[in-house]
C-alpha cells in the first residue's frame, strides 16, 4: 500500500490533521522534558536530613543561617520552611496557615504545565480519529467523482486515513504515561512538604 513512498509522503498523506498531531506531540515532547528535569534536580535533596539540619540549626539559634540553607537547597519543602523562618512569629496558628500557604503555592509550581501533557493525552486519540474520518470521507467522495476504481479506491483512502488514528495512539499513549508519573511525583512532593510544614511549626513555636 505504501510501497515506494517515502515517511514524508506517508505522513503528508493523513492531511491536516497529521501536522496538528506533531505539533501536540513537539509540545507535549518538550513539556515531559521540562518536568522532568525540574523533578530530578530536586529529588536529590532528601526531606529528613534536611529536617535535622534545620532542627540543629534551631537548636542553636541561627535563624538566618537556617534561611540561607533554604535558600540554597533547591526543593519544595525548603520553600515551604523558608516561608516560616521569614515569618519570624511564634503564633501556632498564623505560621501553621501561613506555611499551608507556601504548601499551596509550591504544589502550583509543581503542576505548571502538566495539564498540557495530560490534555494531549487524552485528546490525541479522538484527533487521530477525526483525521481517519475526514480520510474516508476523502476516499467516497473520490469514488463518486471518479465513477471507477471501487473496493479499491476504498481500501486505499481508508489505509491512508488509519495512518492519523496509529499516531494519535503515538502520541497519546506517551503523554498518558507521562502525566500519570507527574502525578505521581507531585503527590510525593507534597506530601514531603506537609510533612515539612507540621514538622517547621513544632519547631519554631517551642
Amino acid at each position: 500500500m505504501f510501497a515506494g513512498k517515502t515517511l514524508w509522503q506517508i505522513f503528508a498523506s493523513g492531511g491536516i490533521t497529521m501536522y496538528i498531531l506533531l505539533f501536540c506531540s513537539l509540545l507535549s515532547l518538550a513539556v515531559i522534558i521540562d518536568r522532568l528535569w525540574s523533578y530530578w534536580s530536586m529529588r536529590k535533596v532528601k526531606r529528613a536530613a534536611f529536617m535535622r539540619k534545620m532542627q540543629g540549626m534551631l537548636e542553636r539559634k541561627d535563624r538566618e543561617g537556617a534561611i540561607e540553607a533554604c535558600r540554597e537547597t533547591n526543593a519544595p519543602f525548603a520553600r515551604v520552611a523558608l516561608a516560616g523562618l521569614e515569618l519570624r512569629s511564634r503564633d501556632e496558628r498564623l505560621l501553621s496557615s501561613t506555611l499551608e500557604r507556601a504548601v499551596t503555592v509550591q504544589a502550583s509550581r509543581l503542576e505548571r504545565l502538566t495539564g498540557v501533557v495530560g490534555t494531549i493525552g487524552n485528546t490525541a486519540v479522538y484527533i487521530g480519529l477525526f483525521g481517519t474520518v475526514l480520510g474516508i470521507i476523502r476516499a467516497f467522495r473520490d469514488i463518486s467523482a471518479m465513477g471507477t476504481g471501487g473496493m479499491a479506491v476504498v481500501i486505499g483512502g481508508v489505509a491512508e486515513a488509519l495512518i492519523t488514528t496509529a499516531t494519535g495512539l503515538a502520541v497519546a499513549v506517551p503523554s498518558v504515561i507521562a502525566y500519570n508519573y507527574f502525578v505521581k511525583r507531585i503527590d510525593e512532593f507534597v506530601n514531603d512538604m506537609e510533612l515539612c510544614a507540621s514538622e517547621m511549626t513544632d519547631l519554631l513555636t517551642r
